[in-house]
């Protein structure tokens, strides 16, 4: 299309947009695009921030994080931790209920925790509660029960730990974690995604898939109740659509695709009406280390030379996000930062050489949306100037994240958000070799000595013994290069003028949707 039919395009797309979408606006309701279907929306199967996102306002847990990133009381009013922080006793709330109207006790938490762990279930969380003791007999079905989970009484839950776990408090706050009522996934078996009862202030009431998601207010809701009427989330996967949506009052709040950053930042109208938020996540290209040819550090490293992330940051991406030298955010990092790979083509082109990459066609997964496309692309320019053969596959988000998992691609472009505020979260998940594939490290990276430094983390009683260990991990990760590490994004959205309190949050659970309003 010539630069001069845009207007008229963009006109075009407002009149069409206007006449179809108008009669969808529900009074009261905030109105959210999304630009993926959510893929499940059972804690036991969530891994991505879509469904994290939606989940955080129909289910609560034990605890759960405040603004600061503190732990605070959710469904447990308080909590006991012995001195040798391996047993945990939580004293639930009297009178919470379900969306059902059946009021939660603490067999419904045993039920829940044993739920993730079931080895039938295939919950790719297991991780989150495996601390607990006899959970490794549980998932190896050799135990009808975990030991360490236990219903005390009807409003009293207590776990005991395998060994000390420095971040299991912020566990606790994960998706993972929320309670379930029993009878309703029984009722609904596979269903119970479509359908899911919590606790949160909000109920699902519809979802179209690829299309939207309807919740309502649950005024049955333990806390204080949400103003708002509603939330509609609109899967709108084209950023020009959601811009035009935006601009017709069909969407209330969008984030700032990155083609319209500047227009919007410039714009008298609309500045003062942007919100942004340094993120706790890490945008990388991952490669399949479990094969060739990036089984093969050099190949990895060769790759990543040949890319000046720095150029791309400042230009396209606009500077909206720092610099990432490692996995670990720099909001997180307790450490020195680590010396990043530099851009250099001609060192890159010799590597490429001496690794017998050139010639050899790599897949590059991404997922359909416009601005992962874009920055593939850029990616691509980058690697074949320096000798390489980059061929691009663009799949929708359930069907991508699949094929990452399942690992089909040679490369692929993701991110990974904070589940919750500890250096921890970027390292296990992703790089300990017991979570290849869904549990996070689709890259198949495997390295014992990381797997013990990670461990030793894991057990150190206090942030410098953790920080020492996590430190010397990161160090070997970014040598060996599972990733090109390229930036952590600052989010920015938009919202209308009628939107008020409208927040954005560091981590994705902490928003309930409580105190947005018209």
């Amino acid at each position: 299309m010539k630069r001069a039919d845009l207007p008229i395009f963009f006109c075009l797309c407002l009149f069409f947009l206007s006449a179809c979408s108008t009669g969808d606006r529900r009074e009261g309701h905030l109105h959210v695009r999304l630009n993926v279907n959510p893929t499940t929306l059972d804690p036991a199967h969530i891994v991505d921030v879509t469904g994290g996102i939606i989940a955080a306002k129909l289910f609560n847990g034990l605890v759960r994080l405040d603004e600061s990133l503190e732990i605070i009381p959710d469904l447990a009013e308080s909590w006991d931790i012995s001195p040798d922080r391996t047993v945990y006793t939580f004293h639930l709330r009297r009178g919470v209920t379900f969306s059902n109207n059946r009021e939660v006790t603490a067999s419904d938490f045993k039920y829940s925790f044993e739920r993730i762990l079931d080895p039938a279930g295939k919950s790719p969380n297991t991780w989150v509660l495996d601390k607990i003791a006899g959970a490794d007999e549980y998932l190896k079905g050799k135990a009808g029960s975990v030991a360490g989970i236990e219903a005390l009484d009807a409003y009293t839950v207590r776990l005991r730990l395998a060994k000390p776990f420095s971040p299991f408090l912020n566990l606790l706050t994960m998706t993972a974690a929320y309670v379930l009522p029993q009878e309703e996934v029984g009722k609904r078996g596979n269903d119970f995604s479509a359908h899911p009862v919590g606790t949160g202030p909000f109920i699902l009431t519809e979802w179209k898939h690829n299309n939207r998601l309807v919740l309502e207010r649950y005024e049955g809701y333990y806390d204080k109740k949400a103003k708002l009427k509603g939330i509609v989330y609109r899967i709108v996967p084209e950023d020009l659509t959601a811009v035009v949506e935006f601009e017709l009052g069909n969407l209330d709040v969008i984030s700032i695709p990155a083609s319209e950053f500047r227009r919007f930042r410039e714009s008298a109208k609309w500045k003062d009406l942007i919100s942004s938020m340094p993120g706790i996540n890490t945008y990388y290209l991952g490669f399949h280390c479990g094969r060739p040819p990036f089984n093969e550090p050099k190949a990895r490293k060769a790759v990543s030379l040949a890319i000046d992330r720095e150029k791309i940051l400042a230009t396209y991406y606009e500077n909206r996000g720092r610099p990432a030298a490692g996995p670990v955010p720099d909001l997180l990092r307790r450490w020195a930062s680590p010396e990043p790979m530099p851009y250099d083509r001609e060192a890159a082109k010799k590597m490429i050489r001496e690794t017998g990459l050139q010639g050899r066609p790599l897949w590059f997964y991404v997922t359909a949306d416009q601005e992962v496309i874009d920055i593939a692309e850029i990616i691509q320019d980058y690697l074949e100037k320096a000798g390489l053969i980059v061929r691009i596959k663009q799949l929708e988000w359930s069907a991508y994240k699949a094929a990452i998992n399942n690992g089909e691609a040679d490369m692929f472009w993701i991110s990974w958000w904070a589940d919750y505020p500890d250096p921890e979260n970027f390292l296990f998940p992703l790089f300990h070799s017991s979570n290849h594939g869904p549990g996070g490290n689709r890259t198949r990276y495997t390295n014992k000595t990381v797997d013990f430094l990670i461990e030793a983390g894991q057990m150190a009683l206090n942030i410098p013994g953790s920080a020492k260990s996590y430190e010397r991990a990161e160090k070997i990760i970014v040598e060996e290069a599972p990733w090109v590490f390229f930036w952590h994004k600052t989010d920015f959205t938009l919202r209308q003028p009628f939107v008020r309190n409208y927040k954005i949050y560091p981590i994705y659970s902490i928003d309930k949707g409580l105190e947005v309003s018209f």
